[in-house]
């Protein structure tokens, strides 16, 4: 395990409300709740030895018919106190072995090119360039993100 970090998979409102620090914005319970009742929705939390939560990953699983299962890595982050520690390799990793245990296909990540940390911990994890990617977007605005 990475410099004695603990990971485990998040299955109450209370663990992904408690990493609330590491996400880009608010947590909301309704939502955290709404996560945590999707199929193939997973959250691991990396927690340091004192037990605060350090980092997190989160994965979706799709299904295709021509596919099958594959694990979409959504969003990794780690908060910069515990950064350059072998965290952010480490809940990669572990996701990893959630996708293969699902019986996931594969796994994948869309990454902005210009997003070097990322790309290198995804690289230390195995991951390879699969091509030229563009991603687009469409925003709904506030009502969009309600539960």
């Amino acid at each position: 395990m990475a410099d004695g970090f603990e990971i485990r998979r998040a299955g109450t409102v209370e663990e992904l409300l408690a990493a609330e620090h590491l996400y880009d914005g608010p947590a909301r319970a309704a939502w955290a709740e709404r996560f945590l009742a999707s199929p193939g929705h997973l959250m691991l939390i990396g927690y340091a030895p004192d037990g605060t939560p350090a980092g997190f990953v989160t994965g979706i699983e799709m299904l295709h018919p021509d596919k099958g299962a594959e694990l979409c890595l959504y969003e990794l982050g780690v908060d910069e106190a515990y950064r350059r520690r072998g965290l952010g390799r480490a809940l990669t990793e572990a996701l990893l072995a959630a996708a293969r245990e699902r019986g996931c296909a594969g796994m994948w990540v869309p990454v902005d090119t210009d997003n070097g940390p990322a790309l290198a911990t995804y690289r230390s994890a195995g991951g390879a360039h699969d091509g030229v990617c563009a991603v687009l977007a469409w925003s709904f605005g506030a009502e969009g993100h309600e539960a």
